[in-house]
């Protein structure tokens, strides 16, 4: 008899495990997939949409859970009975599992009281209005702001690299971007080499910046810093933070985050996992969500009978950052903490050169999306296939 494995979580995440199944364990589990939501949003290329360089891409739910080899049903986790592997919705229904794997994300909310707070495509407008204020001479100064407790800063790097790219290609004099993040130094979570090679280009472009320093509250045209001072705004746009969902039944951390160990599985209850950014692992971001989904399936592969190794979590950050000319390929070992695994390259360090790396799911949303997955032969099949220019983000696998 097939286990029955449920999916709480329509993500990047849930989609990773759904695949991943699929791939290792198709005749041996039957898997369902659960998710408030009828749609899948590709959120990572939201930063290009407001500058006309990218739009987001949306699929239908219940075709990619087709597609991946799952059913897809309404409603969203709320309260887990562990005991008698039963899974309560939010459609006030209950949905019997022989295993679940909870991937439903994280809450943003509001870090930075008086600040433009930027979560993805549900804020490409407002920043839209940001950049017509520019180019009206309206607002002249922007700064764009990381709160503390936000571990995943890329987005807000990439939106100011795009902001001082947009000043330049109109021309737009006086204007002064800057970045504010309690970070040693911007994207320092990528190591020494790649965070050094960001601060190159934060510098080419103009945008000045305020490190080791953490964004508190707008009040009359000022950003206030902690540890003290602060700096002339315009307009502030800044990140939010992140809570897990409340989810009864289920050990969360006070933030609301779910602990696991190397294989996803939570402490102390049988036969439940977690992924992405519902965990309580630091870092909230999209490849490594993938990689925590491919460890859990794996292990659930691997019990229901399928020939796979129960292979842990090792973290592997990877990063597209869109710059508005040529953008950058970032790759850390984070677990490792060691230098020699930091990397900043113009060139792709992965196939195919999407933003979120998964090792199903990126073929599966290139194929949807028409876009060769095969892999070139060498290097410099590599630079020609992915087109880079200074135009643009350059990418043509952005799906």
């Amino acid at each position: 008899m097939a286990t029955r494995v449920l999916i709480a979580g329509g993500g990047v995440a849930g989609l990773e495990a759904a695949l991943a199944l699929q791939a290792h364990a198709a005749d041996l589990v039957d898997v369902e997939l659960v998710a408030p939501e009828p749609r899948f949003w590709y959120r990572p290329v939201a930063v290009a949409e407001p500058f006309g360089l990218g739009g987001v891409r949306h699929f239908d739910l219940p075709e990619l859970a087709r597609a991946a080899g799952a059913t897809h049903t309404p409603g969203a986790l709320v309260g887990v009975h562990a005991q008698r592997h039963l899974a309560d919705l939010s459609t006030e229904t209950a949905v019997e599992y022989d295993v679940l794997l909870i991937a439903c994300g994280a809450v943003p909310f509001e870090a930075v009281p008086g600040a433009l707070m930027f979560r993805g495509p549900a804020d490409s407008e407002k920043l839209a209005d940001v950049l017509a204020e520019l180019r009206a001479g309206r607002a002249r100064r922007v700064v764009f702001a990381v709160p503390s407790g936000a571990t995943w800063s890329l987005p807000i790097v990439e939106l100011a690299l795009m902001t001082a790219a947009h000043a330049a290609d109109h021309e737009l004099s006086g204007v002064e971007v800057t970045l504010v993040t309690p970070e040693a130094e911007p994207l320092q979570l990528f190591g020494a080499e790649a965070a050094a090679s960001v601060g190159r280009l934060l510098d080419r472009h103009g945008v000045a910046v305020h490190a080791g320093a953490s964004p508190l509250e707008v009040v009359d045209g000022e950003l206030r810093l902690d540890p003290g001072g602060s700096i002339a705004a315009d307009q502030v746009v800044a990140l939010p933070r992140l809570r897990g969902p409340r989810i009864d039944g289920v050990p969360q951390t006070a933030d609301g985050f779910i602990p696991v160990d190397a294989h996803g599985r939570v402490q102390g209850i049988p036969d439940v996992f977690a992924a992405g950014d519902v965990t309580s692992f630091p870092v909230k971001q999209g490849g490594i969500a993938t990689q925590q989904a491919d460890a859990a399936a794996d292990f659930i592969a691997a019990d229901a009978g399928a020939p796979v190794l129960r292979l842990p979590f090792r973290p592997v950050l990877r990063g597209l950052l869109l710059t508005g000319r040529q953008p950058r390929f970032l790759q850390h070992e984070i677990d490792l903490r060691v230098d020699a695994t930091s990397v900043a390259t113009p060139q792709p360090l992965w196939w195919p050169p999407a933003k979120v790396v998964g090792r199903h799911l990126a073929p599966f949303l290139a194929g949807l999306a028409g876009a060769s997955i095969d892999a070139p032969p060498d290097d410099d099949a590599i630079a020609v296939e992915v087109e880079l220019d200074d135009s643009g983000p350059g990418i043509g696998l952005g799906f």
